[in-house]
């Protein structure tokens, strides 16, 4: 977890604004893993009423937050979700927008690279994903143990990555 924190620690360096954006189906057991990472920010980030990030939940259709995106203008926009990224249940990895290519992201409408495309042809910020890897994609199980922990590490990451930006 240590190297999360320090590798988002670097990306939100000169940070201004940050929109976090939890992507995921509750209805699928671990792919509510980047709605519930969003939603632990979301609480955090509320109560300390730090202006400058924004944290939205876009389901199984994060294209329809790109309008959302466009007008908070973030400097950092950093995306959660849960990913076959071929590791073990419950693995994290950070990625940049031109790594993706290839990697199955659980329940989107859309590819994430063409909304991530879309989005940097009107705002000039920094994308980061992150992806951890479900145990089970099942309809109406609950979070596995490795990917609820993970999800904790994620949200624990974030919020102190965001806590470290100037």
């Amino acid at each position: 977890m240590q190297s999360l924190i320090n590798q988002l620690t670097n990306k939100l360096a000169n940070a201004k604004r940050i929109v976090v954006l939890g992507v995921g189906s509750e209805l699928r057991s671990d792919d509510a893993a980047g709605l519930i990472a969003a939603r632990t920010i979301q609480k955090k980030v509320s109560k300390s009423k730090k202006p400058q990030v924004a944290v939205l939940l876009g389901e199984t259709a994060p294209e329809n937050f790109t309008g959302e995106i466009k007008k908070l203008k973030p400097t950092h926009l950093i995306i959660i979700d849960a990913a076959d990224i071929s590791k073990k249940s419950g693995d994290v990895v950070l990625f940049n927008p031109e790594d993706i290519k290839g990697i199955s992201f659980c329940t989107h409408q859309l590819p994430m690279s063409i909304m991530i495309d879309y989005l940097k042809n009107y705002i000039n910020c920094d994308v980061s994903i992150i992806g951890i890897q479900p145990k089970s994609l099942r309809v109406g199980n609950n979070l596995s143990k490795e990917v609820k922990i993970a999800v904790k590490c994620v949200s624990d990451a974030v919020l102190g990555a965001i806590y470290t930006s100037k």
